[in-house]
C-alpha cells in the first residue's frame, strides 16, 4: 500500500511476503497465529482505520494473551500503516487511533515523524517481543528528511518508550507526535521572531509514555501546550495533562496547559472544511500566546 514495501515480494518471494485479500480480520488472525507460533510478523493495514474491522484480534488476541498465559505465549507482531488524517478522503478514512490503542494494556504504541523515528521505531518494534502498533502517517509518506550517519547505520534503533526534544525553547513546552511535530516546529519558529523561544518535544511512543521528559520540560518553561490531530476527548493531550496534573511538575506551571487537536466531529469532505478540522500552524501559535498571555 502506498509504494511503502514496494519491491518486498520480489525480493523474498511468498515465504516471507504475503499479498493477502483485503480482508482485516482474516489476515491479522492469521499473523497474530504465526507470532504465537514463533515468528515475528509485521501486520500491514492498507490505513488503520479499516483495523476496526481486525481490533478484536489485535486487543483480544495479540494484547491480551501473554497475561493471560502468565507469561508463557508472547505475541511478537508489529500491526502498522497509516493513521490519521489524510487528503480529501473524507470521516471514515480520517481519525486518528492514537487513544484508542494506547488506551490498552498489552500493547506497545508508536508514532514516528521523521525518518529516523519511522526507521529506528519499525526495527525496534520488530525486535520486541510485545505486540506494537505502530502509526504511520499517509501525507508524511513523500516528505523528505535528513538523515544523519548514525541513523543510516543497519543497527540503527530508536528505543520504544523514549521521547525526543526537537527544539530547545524556554518560554513554553510543545508536546506533539506524528505529523504536527513539523506544524510544532514550524510555530516555534514564527514564535522565535518575537522573541518567544518554544521547547518542542517529539513523543515517538505513546505507550509506554515518556512523561519523564515532558515533565523536565515543564519544570524549565513552566508552560504547556499538546497539540495532535486525533479529536479532544479522552486523546493524547488529555492524557499528557493528566499525568503532568497528577506529578510534580503541576506545581512549576504559571498557567493551565492548553490542548489543540482536531476538531470534534467526523471529518467533512470538502477541503476547506478539513483544513479548519486539523491542527495548523497559526492554530498553535494562537494557543502559545493565550497561554503565554501576550
Amino acid at each position: 500500500a502506498l509504494q511503502i514495501s514496494r519491491g518486498l515480494w520480489k525480493k523474498y518471494g511468498d515465504k516471507r511476503v504475503i499479498d493477502t485479500p483485503i480482508s482485516e480480520m482474516g489476515f491479522a488472525g492469521i499473523a497474530v497465529g504465526a507470532a504465537m507460533a514463533g515468528l515475528r510478523p509485521v501486520c500491514e493495514f492498507m490505513t488503520f482505520n479499516f483495523s476496526m474491522q481486525a481490533i478484536d484480534q489485535v486487543i483480544n488476541s495479540a494484547a491480551k494473551t501473554c497475561y493471560m498465559s502468565a507469561g508463557s505465549i508472547a505475541v511478537p507482531i508489529v500491526f502498522r500503516g497509516p493513521n490519521g488524517a489524510s487528503a480529501g478522503v473524507a470521516a471514515q478514512h480520517s481519525q486518528c487511533f492514537a487513544a484508542w490503542y494506547g488506551h490498552c494494556p498489552g500493547l506497545k504504541v508508536v508514532s514516528p515523524w521523521s525518518s529516523e523515528d519511522s526507521k529506528g521505531l519499525l526495527k525496534a518494534s520488530i525486535r520486541d517481543d510485545n505486540p506494537v502498533v505502530m502509526l504511520e502517517n499517509e501525507l508524511l509518506y513523500g516528505v523528505p528528511f535528513e538523515m544523519s550517519e548514525q541513523a543510516q547505520s543497519k543497527d540503527f534503533i530508536v528505543p520504544i518508550g523514549k521521547a525526543k526534544i526537537e527544539r530547545e525553547g524556554t518560554h513554553v513546552t510543545l508536546v506533539s507526535h506524528s505529523r504536527p511535530v513539523g506544524h510544532c516546529l514550524e510555530a516555534a519558529a514564527v514564535l522565535a521572531k518575537e522573541g518567544v523561544e518554544c521547547e518542542v518535544v517529539n513523543l515517538r511512543t505513546i505507550r509506554p509514555m515518556d512523561i519523564e521528559t515532558v515533565e523536565a520540560s515543564v519544570v524549565k518553561t513552566n508552560h504547556l501546550v499538546t497539540v495532535e490531530g486525533g479529536w479532544p476527548q479522552f486523546g493524547v493531550g488529555a492524557e499528557i495533562c493528566a499525568r503532568i496534573m497528577e506529578g510534580p511538575a503541576f506545581n512549576y506551571l504559571d498557567a493551565p496547559a492548553v490542548r489543540v487537536t482536531g476538531a470534534d466531529v467526523p471529518m467533512p469532505y470538502a477541503k476547506i472544511l478539513e483544513d479548519n478540522c486539523i491542527p495548523q500552524v497559526k492554530d498553535i501559535i494562537f494557543a502559545v500566546k493565550k497561554t503565554l498571555n501576550i
